[in-house]
Protein backbone atom coordinates (compact mmCIF):
# COMPACT_ATOMS: atom_id res chain seq x y z
CA UNK A 1 0.00 0.00 0.00
CA UNK A 2 1.47 3.54 -0.98
CA UNK A 3 1.59 6.06 1.70
CA UNK A 4 -0.50 8.34 2.05
CA UNK A 5 0.17 12.07 2.93
CA UNK A 6 -2.05 15.03 4.21
CA UNK A 7 -2.03 18.46 1.98
CA UNK A 8 -4.27 20.84 3.42
CA UNK A 9 -8.13 21.37 3.41
CA UNK A 10 -9.81 21.32 0.17
CA UNK A 11 -11.38 24.99 1.27
CA UNK A 12 -7.35 25.98 1.16
CA UNK A 13 -6.96 25.26 -2.76
CA UNK A 14 -9.80 27.19 -4.37
CA UNK A 15 -10.59 26.14 -8.06
CA UNK A 16 -6.92 27.80 -10.32
CA UNK A 17 -4.84 27.42 -6.99
CA UNK A 18 -1.86 25.73 -6.98
CA UNK A 19 0.75 24.41 -4.23
CA UNK A 20 3.88 22.61 -3.63
CA UNK A 21 4.20 19.73 -1.21
CA UNK A 22 7.23 18.45 -0.43
CA UNK A 23 7.30 14.37 0.38
CA UNK A 24 10.64 12.92 0.98
CA UNK A 25 13.38 14.18 -1.79
CA UNK A 26 9.88 14.95 -4.27
CA UNK A 27 8.43 17.97 -4.61
CA UNK A 28 4.67 17.75 -5.60
CA UNK A 29 2.44 20.05 -7.60
CA UNK A 30 -1.02 20.00 -6.46
CA UNK A 31 -3.35 22.05 -8.95
CA UNK A 32 -6.85 22.30 -8.63
CA UNK A 33 -8.65 22.46 -11.63
CA UNK A 34 -12.09 23.52 -11.82
CA UNK A 35 -12.87 21.78 -8.89
CA UNK A 36 -10.55 18.74 -9.75
CA UNK A 37 -7.70 18.27 -7.59
CA UNK A 38 -4.55 16.80 -9.50
CA UNK A 39 -0.96 16.12 -8.54
CA UNK A 40 2.04 15.72 -10.67
CA UNK A 41 5.80 15.69 -9.96
CA UNK A 42 6.70 19.58 -9.66
CA UNK A 43 9.40 18.94 -12.49
CA UNK A 44 9.46 19.71 -15.99
CA UNK A 45 11.25 16.86 -17.75
CA UNK A 46 12.70 18.58 -19.95
CA UNK A 47 15.29 20.72 -17.85
CA UNK A 48 13.95 19.92 -14.23
CA UNK A 49 12.73 23.60 -13.67
CA UNK A 50 9.68 23.65 -11.60
CA UNK A 51 6.24 23.14 -13.20
CA UNK A 52 3.69 25.17 -10.42
CA UNK A 53 5.15 28.21 -11.21
CA UNK A 54 3.50 28.05 -14.65
CA UNK A 55 0.53 29.13 -16.26
CA UNK A 56 -2.63 26.61 -14.96
CA UNK A 57 -4.94 26.39 -17.82
CA UNK A 58 -8.06 25.44 -16.11
CA UNK A 59 -9.98 24.39 -19.33
CA UNK A 60 -7.31 22.22 -20.61
CA UNK A 61 -6.11 20.76 -16.81
CA UNK A 62 -2.66 22.11 -18.72
CA UNK A 63 0.25 23.62 -16.67
CA UNK A 64 2.68 25.28 -18.85
CA UNK A 65 6.58 25.57 -18.03
CA UNK A 66 7.27 28.74 -17.07
CA UNK A 67 10.83 28.03 -18.34
CA UNK A 68 10.69 26.73 -22.42
CA UNK A 69 7.12 26.39 -22.38
CA UNK A 70 6.25 22.93 -22.64
CA UNK A 71 2.44 21.93 -21.56
CA UNK A 72 1.85 18.90 -19.65
CA UNK A 73 -1.74 17.16 -19.02
CA UNK A 74 -2.26 17.56 -15.14
CA UNK A 75 -4.18 14.55 -15.50
CA UNK A 76 -1.52 11.84 -16.64
CA UNK A 77 1.85 13.84 -16.70
CA UNK A 78 2.29 13.68 -20.21
CA UNK A 79 3.80 17.12 -22.24
CA UNK A 80 1.42 18.37 -24.94
CA UNK A 81 4.50 20.52 -26.38
CA UNK A 82 8.22 20.61 -26.54
CA UNK A 83 10.84 20.61 -26.05
CA UNK A 84 10.08 18.40 -23.14
CA UNK A 85 8.88 14.52 -24.28
CA UNK A 86 9.49 12.61 -21.45
CA UNK A 87 6.07 12.31 -19.02
CA UNK A 88 6.33 13.55 -15.60
CA UNK A 89 4.70 11.27 -12.49
CA UNK A 90 1.38 11.76 -11.56
CA UNK A 91 0.32 11.06 -7.77
CA UNK A 92 -3.02 9.95 -6.85
CA UNK A 93 -5.23 12.63 -4.77
CA UNK A 94 -7.94 11.57 -2.17
CA UNK A 95 -10.72 13.86 -0.35
CA UNK A 96 -11.26 12.48 3.16
CA UNK A 97 -13.34 14.79 5.36
CA UNK A 98 -12.84 18.18 3.42
CA UNK A 99 -8.70 17.64 3.49
CA UNK A 100 -7.27 16.61 0.23
CA UNK A 101 -4.46 13.80 0.35
CA UNK A 102 -1.98 11.92 -2.32
CA UNK A 103 -0.96 8.82 -2.82
CA UNK A 104 2.94 8.89 -2.65
CA UNK A 105 5.29 5.98 -3.31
Amino acid sequence: MSPIIDVCPLSDLPPGAARIVTWEDLEIGVFNCRGTVLAIEDRCSHDDGTLADGELDEEACTIECPRHGSLFDLRTGVPQTLPAYQPVETFGVLIEDDIIKLEVD
